[in-house]
């Protein structure tokens, strides 16, 4: 028996029959918001396809990295040149002066004179300060008097002894008298001598009043005041003074780099040091390596040497941090760059050179010692050629550059022939562009209108997106 087959017509209407309105309503609203989500997500995905095909056009007509409007990359150059390239040893120095002297009083006493100002540059024996020196005077007087005594007494003896010797020939004295004579007369020639000491003590202490400078140099603080009473070997000095010239700068070098220093020193050549400022862009002095120490830091494996400068315009103040090149080589007629004309790759370096048709060439280079600004190449270049120095990060090789000074060719007419007409004809072909421009593209653009000299700053540019 065939079983039944259920009419879809009647099946429909049965079950809309059993539907209430507000199912009926709610599939219907649930259809329309489908309908919605599917018309937004095509039209997204035909304005993504539209915007990728729009900005490939772009990049076909711009040039991508390769320059703006196709055409090539403005750089900067510098030319390959021959120079003598120093080989030195940096390190890090203090300046620190031969001599520094504190000077204290060696007598007691009352400060009645200061003889020097602050800052002042002094000589060796100047006179610094005065201490009443009356006391040490009187002390002076006394031992000269006691001297010149005891220089009687002994006179006396001497005279009575000569005598005692004519009277012991002849039997008119005794023997004893005579022997106790010579001893009185050696005892008046000690106290002599004890008396001549005591003046000489009394008058160094009376010179120690004029405290005078050891050293030529400059004077520094003071310490004291007029009036005050001063102690002999005080642990307050009255003044400190620094020897300014010639003036040293000690530096550590590694040990690793000792045979570049001790195979000219122990040939007798004089190193030349130079001392430059903590940025490295001002050379204060330049002297010679004078010593070096006698054993090697064990804690930081560096050997302490000192350098000696004139220092005739005191430009170098103690215990100031400089920075110190060692000199130790020159090598002569070396083919230098521009350090900025060298980039690192991933396993050499490298230079762009500019080559007579205005592309660039990528070539491997082997560097050397570095001279300031410029860098000596062992290897890869030869003097004449021109390198990049300057935009070089947005070069490949082959790429076409635009040489400082020069105008973009003419036949990169991209977007529409940009470059056709006149200068204010593609200003204003532009200035029309950079309106609806986004991004890179409006950047290239704003680029163009600068090199150009449309004038002003140029229209306002949609924001990137």
């Amino acid at each position: 028996m065939t079983p039944d087959v259920l009419d879809p017509a009647v099946d429909r209407e049965s079950t809309s029959a059993s539907d209430s309105p507000q199912d009926v309503q709610a599939r219907r609203r649930k259809r329309i918001t489908w309908i919605i989500g599917l018309v937004v997500v095509v039209g997204g995905l035909a304005w993504l396809i539209h915007h990728r095909i729009a900005s490939q056009a772009n990049q076909g007509h711009f040039g991508g990295r390769g320059g703006m409007m196709g055409g090539p990359m403005p750089v900067s150059i510098g030319k390959v040149g021959t120079a003598d390239v120093p080989v030195v040893i940096d390190a890090l120095g203090t300046v620190t002066p031969l001599a520094t002297v504190a000077v204290r009083p060696q007598v007691t006493g009352v400060l009645v004179k200061i003889a020097f100002k602050e800052g002042q540059i002094v000589k060796a024996g100047d006179v610094l300060a005065q201490i009443d020196p009356r006391p040490y005077q009187a002390a002076l007087d006394s031992a000269s008097g006691q001297l010149e005594k005891d220089q009687a007494t002994l006179a006396g003896a001497r005279i009575d002894l000569a005598r005692y010797k004519r009277e012991l020939q002849e039997d008119a004295v005794a023997a004893q008298t005579y022997t106790d004579e010579i001893a009185t007369v050696h005892s008046d020639e000690a106290a002599v001598v004890a008396d001549k000491a005591s003046v000489e003590a009394a008058r160094l202490n009376l010179d120690f009043t004029r405290i005078t400078s050891p050293v030529t140099g400059l004077v520094g603080l003071r310490q004291v005041d007029l009036g005050n009473l001063l102690q002999a070997n005080q642990t307050q000095e009255i003044v400190n003074v620094t020897q300014m010239q010639p003036m040293s700068v000690v530096f550590a070098v590694p040990e690793n780099d000792l045979s570049q220093v001790l195979d000219p020193v122990h040939q007798g050549k004089k190193l030349s040091v130079q001392a430059w400022d903590h940025g490295m862009t001002k050379l204060i002095a330049t002297g010679t390596l004078s010593s070096l120490d006698n054993e090697i830091n064990t804690s930081t494996g560096t050997l302490n040497m000192r350098g000696l400068f004139d220092n005739a315009d005191m430009s170098l103040y103690p215990d100031e941090f400089v920075n110190i090149k060692l000199v130790v080589n020159t090598l002569p007629n070396q083919i230098v760059v521009p350090g900025a004309a060298v980039q690192n790759g991933p396993s050499s370096n490298f230079v762009y050179i500019v080559n007579p048709d205005h592309t660039v060439s990528m070539r491997t280079v082997v560097t050397g010692p570095t001279d300031g600004n410029n860098i000596a190449v062992m290897k890869g270049l030869t003097a004449g050629e021109t390198v990049v120095t300057d935009g070089a990060d947005q070069l490949k090789d082959g790429a076409q550059v635009l040489l400082p000074g020069e105008k973009p060719p003419a036949q990169f007419a991209g977007a529409g022939g940009m470059h056709a007409g006149s200068t204010a004809d593609r200003c204003a072909r532009i200035s029309g562009m950079m309106k609806g421009a986004t991004g890179t593209k409006a950047e290239r653009l704003a680029h163009m209108y600068a090199r150009l000299k449309c004038g002003g700053s140029g229209p306002k540019s949609s924001p990137a997106s």
